[in-house]
């Protein structure tokens, strides 16, 4: 009885961990990335404002670094027509295939000392990830349709 009760405890104990997928990637993602390139899944001129604070043409280019052992991270806006400097940041990584290894991502913009004043998140589809490259997907309503934005980085 006593053998029963420690192997469940254990097996309980593994299942609260982090997936491999998710431990994987977090070794991945680790690092300095240039967002390089945002696209739009419809043709066509649109204003869209990223994460609440600036412009597609903002961000592209912008550089970004992520500390995956205590989910914080900091993207730096590089482009002098846009306000500049530093954005701090909290994510988490939340598996939703592990087959594939897709999964959602939720970026919560913080202060410097990574405390969120409006406690508000995005919440993102990582759908691809390797030691160079990652793209992000955002999926927006526009007009009652479907929208989604690709965000697609570089491994530095």
């Amino acid at each position: 009885m006593k053998k029963l009760i420690l192997l469940f405890v254990a097996i309980s104990l593994i299942s609260c961990g982090a997936s491999k997928t998710v431990r994987v990637s977090k070794k991945v993602i680790k690092g300095d990335w240039v967002l390089s390139s945002i696209n739009y899944s419809q043709t066509g001129t649109y204003n869209v404002t990223l994460f609440n604070d600036a412009s597609k043409t903002c961000f592209e280019g912008s550089t970004w670094q992520f500390v995956p052992n205590n989910n914080t991270g900091v993207y730096t806006i590089n482009d002098a027509s846009c306000p500049t400097g530093e954005r701090h940041f909290v994510f988490t990584i939340q598996e939703v295939d592990a087959e594939t290894g897709l999964y959602d991502f939720l970026l919560k913009p913080t202060n410097e000392k990574y405390k969120s004043e409006t406690n508000q998140g995005f919440r993102l589809k990582l759908s691809a990830l390797s030691e160079y490259d990652m793209q992000w997907q955002q999926s927006v309503n526009v007009s009652g349709n479907s929208f989604t934005i690709n965000m697609n980085f570089s491994k530095k």
